[in-house]
């Protein structure tokens, strides 16, 4: 049977659900469309410079700048500050989009944009430390509690190390985790948490070097001596997780009272939807190409032939199409919800949780099934494949989006027992 050509370009189809973060309430902000087609626009040249990106062990700052002008790192922050107050849902899409070209360059845009979300929840005064002189400024973090920070007259002093910060060398703060001491003498502590911390007090440690997502650049952040952190930039967990966060009070859109971990775990599962999207483009036209040499069962056939590779391809668009849909049903819901001032209650949570971890192994199930088709033509560091199998491996094992660790909490949930995790 013939079919017209496959297009080449995004084949996201429309969004089915009604998302209150697919609507910008700024006048004069792009729309999702506009942003979409800058991002798709992008595409090509991230996918050309990928291996650049990975090389340099970071995303470069012509393309951090190119993400900058587009506008993705205003996707999400406060108007008065110049944002465009987009919610997850919208985000989600913009991100996936450049993830089909480098998924390493589209990690750190996400987590510019995403952090811009997150200042929007600390106290209003800690928003005009960071974007008060430079609206622009973007933040790198590192969310372990890998810190303890000493109370001291008006805030914390802290030291030591933070790992697995992406995006750091194109960032002009840092979102450190920390454990706080109890508020006062004997009294109850506040527990873990996060502190803001300017460029100039903490330094990098290079320190990335890894088979997959090297281009994320997540390095060390280094406090060698005390710093000195005031207290109105400090936002505890509970805080973040309480369906009222500090900066509800000054940013009235309610995309900013969802509890942190009820969507904040999109922006890793993001670029995994895309790079999964962008190896099944990337395989069909490398089908489209190869035949088979040697003596083989059907030498001389052409990729496309054999019926595993064609077996995989469909495999791969179902498990994409599936997490997509995933991702999209659960930020909806907790979009609706926060407009609708419902609290976004614990079950809501868990299955979020579930769902970005379910998610990411279906779109890494989805590369590995293509990976396995191409043979040895898709082993040379030319091959974008190769790259996108590797970063794939790598995504899925982070701890927010690993299945093992994820689906044991909600295991336990679903049990009635405790859920040992963060959710």
């Amino acid at each position: 049977m013939n079919r017209d050509p496959l297009p080449q370009v995004a084949t996201f189809p429309p969004v089915p659900f009604d998302a209150p973060g697919r609507t910008s309430p700024v006048a004069g902000a792009p729309s999702i469309t506009e942003l979409g087609d800058a991002a798709r626009a992008m595409v090509p040249h991230l996918r050309e410079q990928a291996r650049n990106t990975e090389l340099a062990r970071r995303v470069s700052a012509q393309t951090t700048d190119m993400f900058r002008e587009a506008g993705f790192f205003k996707l999400m922050q406060p108007a008065r500050f110049g944002g465009y107050e987009y919610g997850f849902t919208a985000f989600i899409e913009i991100i996936s989009e450049l993830a089909r070209g480098c998924a390493s360059s589209a990690w750190g845009c996400s987590l510019g944009a995403i952090h811009q979300w997150a200042l929007s929840t600390f106290p209003e005064q800690a928003q005009q430390d960071v974007w008060g002189e430079n609206p622009y400024a973007i933040m790198c973090g590192s969310y372990a509690p890998a810190g303890k920070a000493e109370k001291v007259d008006g805030g914390y002093t802290i030291q030591g190390e933070w790992h697995w910060a992406s995006n750091v060398d194109n960032s002009e703060w840092a979102l450190l985790g920390v454990v706080f001491p109890p508020d006062e003498k004997g009294g109850t502590s506040p527990g873990a948490g996060f502190l803001l911390v300017p460029r100039k007090d903490w330094r990098i440690e290079d320190n990335w070097h890894v088979v997959g997502q090297a281009g994320t650049g997540s390095k060390t952040v280094a406090i060698d001596e005390p710093v000195f952190v005031p207290a109105h930039r400090r936002l505890t967990f509970a805080e973040a997780s309480s369906n009222n966060p500090p900066g509800a009070s000054v940013n009235s859109n309610p995309i900013y009272r969802i509890p942190f971990l009820s969507a904040v775990p999109v922006c890793l599962a993001s670029p995994m939807l895309g790079n999964a999207q962008g190896a099944i483009e990337v395989f069909e036209e490398l089908c489209g190409s190869r035949v088979t040499r040697g003596a083989v069962a059907g030498g001389g056939s052409r990729l496309s032939q054999f019926f595993p590779v064609q077996s995989h391809l469909a495999a791969a668009y179902a498990s994409v199409d599936a997490a997509r849909l995933l991702l999209y049903r659960d930020t909806t819901e907790v979009e609706q919800m926060a407009a609708a001032h419902t609290i976004i209650d614990v079950p809501t949570r868990i299955r979020n949780r579930r769902d970005h971890a379910f998610s990411t192994r279906l779109c890494h199930q989805a590369v590995e099934g293509l990976f396995s088709s191409v043979g040895g033509a898709g082993l040379s560091l030319d091959q974008p494949l190769q790259r996108m199998w590797r970063d794939a491996n790598m995504m899925a094992r982070h701890i927010s989006l690993n299945w093992d660790a994820v689906s044991s909490m909600v295991g336990q949930y679903h049990l009635g027992l405790e859920p040992k995790g963060q959710y």
